[in-house]
């Protein structure tokens, strides 16, 4: 009897050393490239950002976070983690999805592919001046996700759902030269290969829908995050799909924003819902 007793206890031990083991890998499998998911700094947004749709930094710089929501058409600025916030009034309201700085202007893309454009000089004013709403540059489509290149000018903006688009094989982009005041063009056009997700992660439901790009300043590479499809999916400067990753609906609400500072560590905005805030969550590269 002593014997089963002990052989029962040994059982017991070794079924909690799996369980504790199994636990470990799943924390393990939330370090994605350098960035720890399962260890964010939270900074909840205020009511008026409860629908935060995307996020930007003026020159990479972490110290003030510029947001839009998607109903009205106000730019946000805030210090981190204090909820006190400021706007710049721009536009009516609208469906705006996503903000980049670059050349110290402010561009804001809402998702019929128009965008508001003007000088970071009046976002300290509630209702700036020589605001520009630039028209038809994009294709007809859905948009939500944008990013600045302060180096060169450029607007990357990636399609949500355009035609021509089957988003369960291809999502294009299009690359757009800004210039003095308010000149914007096309300049070049890029896609993402859903095959290539696929190949990492088994399956895209519903397709690919991408609702914020940024990228890093560090790897130079692409980050295009989706919270239809729970999903951040990194590419190379060619567009080329390196590593994808499903995110914790636990932890990422609705993920619709993303951004780096200038030490490459990495931002996602969420929108609230019926028990959380909207919030920013900030992940430090791994060694800082």
């Amino acid at each position: 009897m002593k014997n089963q007793y002990s052989t029962m206890l040994a059982a017991v031990a070794l079924l909690g050393l799996l369980i504790a083991g199994c636990n470990s890998t799943q924390k393990e499998t939330e370090i994605f490239r350098g960035y720890d998911f399962n260890k964010p700094e939270k900074f909840n947004m205020p009511e008026s950002l409860f629908e935060v749709s995307g996020i930007a930094f003026d020159k990479g710089q972490s110290d003030t976070v510029y947001a839009i929501q998607d109903e009205d058409g106000k730019l946000f600025r805030l210090a981190w983690d204090v909820p006190k916030q400021k706007h710049s009034k721009f536009g009516k309201k609208g469906d705006y999805e996503d903000v980049s700085i670059i050349n110290d202007r402010a561009y804001i893309l809402k998702s019929n592919g128009t965008i508001y454009t003007f000088p970071m000089a009046e976002a300290v004013y509630q209702e700036p001046e020589g605001v520009s709403e630039v028209k038809g540059t994009l294709p007809k489509g859905e948009y939500e996700g944008m990013y600045g290149d302060e180096g060169t000018g450029e607007l990357f903006v990636i399609c949500k759902n355009c035609a021509g688009d089957d988003s369960k094989n291809s999502v294009s982009g299009y690359i757009l030269r800004t210039g003095p005041d308010s000149v914007i063009a096309e300049s070049g056009k890029f896609a993402i290969n859903v095959d290539e997700i696929k190949a990492i992660t088994g399956k895209v439901a519903r397709g690919f829908r991408p609702s914020g790009i940024a990228r890093n300043p560090v790897t130079k590479e692409w980050y295009i995050i989706s919270a239809v499809n729970q999903m951040v999916v990194v590419a190379d400067r060619q567009w080329k799909v390196k590593d994808a990753h499903h995110l914790n609906s636990n932890m990422f609400i609705q993920p619709e924003g993303i951004a780096f500072d200038n030490a490459g560590n990495l931002y996602i905005s969420n929108e609230g819902d019926d028990l959380f805030s909207g919030n920013v969550l900030k992940f430090r590269k791994s060694g800082q």
